[in-house]
């Protein structure tokens, strides 16, 4: 298994693209490899005969460990494979077959379990983000008994981050569905089974994904299609309930009555990683006020003739950009053992989406110009709340920003978004009497608090980046130096 990227310590087999006793070529595409990132294709650099896959569609590896043998056809690998600890293969000309009798094989109710991740015409739940443990169907876009190919869009999954398409990497006719619309399916179980109507038991499949019990026929079998259908009403009845809507009766005057709203895979990810950031990060906070009557005056004359408008927001995050170089210790990483301080500035933008929060990343901020940063954060806000984010978009940020100044408020504290050491709560623009030359005039203030890591950060060196960053929001013109 190689390391695909900087941060990569495992990867999970979305889908291969050669079985055993497959004829390779170098550059033939092998297979698609799920990172800390995003999915990537994995490319054979030599030429053989694919004679041992050490993971099915699913599992996991650690880097460097085996993930697939090629050699000459025949050619004796029982040696490799004990010196990785695995048994010895059967010849590659056996292994295929097997694989393809795999559903013929699995048990009947009170048989012995099965390992679904060998059996072809078995699709399971994928991994689509690092911290995913679970995931929601959203969509079906295909029924029971639905021809399916290569490609092909079969649902829209909800992981804890956002909701992602997933698509077949099988051709054939969708025989069994193993959840409906506002289902929760965890990673690794049965989530479909793709194959030749006919020949596949399904059945025994589901059996077997059930731990051995007994599987109905109406649940199982491709005739099942309408029960499936009658049941997409209720789902769909049950997913609105799910998002928290209102009751549609309120309850007498001077009775008990209340909603419970089932907690989404988002906010599961947020109160455990948040707790986990309050509870383990010894947080401070300084806070400070900034006259912005220089940066509202500047903002106005930018828009005057800016092809993209540009907001307070845009401002600030250009604004911590640049002081961020300033101040390194800001724009670094509690790691346990060590402190990584970044020398580059990915920005975390908070944006608030009706199920939670998502943190977009702004990469190389402070190279960025605010039309470009502008652009961006209006991408990032649109497709955040279209749950059309990706992996990629919300990963390595190393400060991050939170804004409630749009809410009316004035201002507040955040808990540090981690691995980040800072994050930064920026409150509204108050019209508020302030003292210049000695004479009290109206003036434009807004506040600002930067929450840190004490294990990384002390008191001073908060207070430091403060006063740049004060300094760059109070003289504009100082950003463009």
């Amino acid at each position: 298994m190689p390391r695909l990227s900087d941060t990569m310590t495992e990867g999970v087999i979305a889908a291969w693209h050669k079985k055993v006793g497959d004829t390779v070529k170098k550059g033939d595409l092998l297979a698609e490899v799920e990172t800390d990132k995003a999915t990537m294709e994995l490319e054979s650099y030599k030429d053989g005969t694919l004679l041992h896959i050490g993971v099915q569609n699913g599992g996991k590896l650690q880097v460097n460990d085996l993930l697939a043998i090629i050699g000459a056809p025949g050619e004796d690998i029982s040696g490799i494979l004990n010196k990785q600890g695995g048994a010895p293969a059967a010849a590659p000309a056996q292994e295929a077959p097997k694989q393809e009798q795999a559903p013929q094989a699995a048990p009947a109710a009170g048989g012995s379990s099965v390992d679904l991740s060998k059996v072809e015409e078995v699709i399971l739940m994928p991994r689509l983000s690092d911290t995913m443990t679970e995931g929601v169907i959203a969509e079906w876009h295909k029924k029971i008994g639905d021809d399916v190919k290569k490609g092909d869009l079969l649902a829209e999954i909800e992981t804890d981050k956002a909701t992602m398409e997933l698509e077949s990497y099988k051709n054939g006719k969708l025989l069994y569905i193993g959840a409906q619309k506002g289902d929760k399916v965890p990673v690794n179980a049965l989530l479909c089974i793709i194959g030749e109507e006919g020949k596949v038991d399904v059945n025994k499949i589901v059996a077997a994904a059930k731990g051995g019990g007994t599987a109905s026929a109406d649940a199982s079998q491709p005739a099942a299609a309408p029960a499936a259908q009658q049941a997409a009403p209720v789902a769909q009845a049950a997913a609105p309930a799910a998002k928290g809507a209102p009751a549609a009766v309120s309850a007498p005057a001077g009775q008990v009555s209340f909603d419970e709203v089932p907690v989404s895979q988002m906010r599961k990810v947020i109160a455990k990683r948040l707790g986990e950031s309050l509870f383990t990060a010894p947080h401070f906070y300084v806070t400070m006020a900034i006259d912005m009557d220089n940066a509202i005056a500047a903002r106005t004359k930018i828009n005057e003739k800016a092809a993209v408008k540009i907001s307070f927001n845009d401002l600030v995050l250009k604004a911590c950009a640049i002081a961020l170089k300033q101040h390194p210790a800001i724009n670094s990483s509690w790691l346990g053992d060590k402190i990584r301080v970044n020398h580059h500035v990915n920005i975390g933008v908070a944006v608030a989406i009706e199920d939670g929060l998502l943190v977009p990343v702004v990469r190389f901020a402070d190279t960025k110009s605010l039309t470009q940063i502008g652009t961006e954060v209006k991408d990032f806000a649109a497709r955040a709340k279209a749950k059309k984010l990706q992996p990629q978009d919300w990963e390595g940020s190393t400060f991050t920003i939170s804004n409630l100044g749009m809410f009316g408020v004035d201002e507040f504290t955040a808990i540090i978004n981690p691995p980040d050491a800072c994050i930064l709560a920026v409150g509204g623009i108050s019209q508020v009497p302030v003292v210049k030359d000695g004479v009290v005039k109206p003036g434009n203030i807004m506040k600002v608090t930067l929450s840190c890591d004490h294990r990384v950060v002390d008191g001073a060196t908060g207070a430091a980046f403060l006063q740049t960053l004060k300094s760059f929001l109070e003289e504009p013109l100082r950003m463009l130096v």
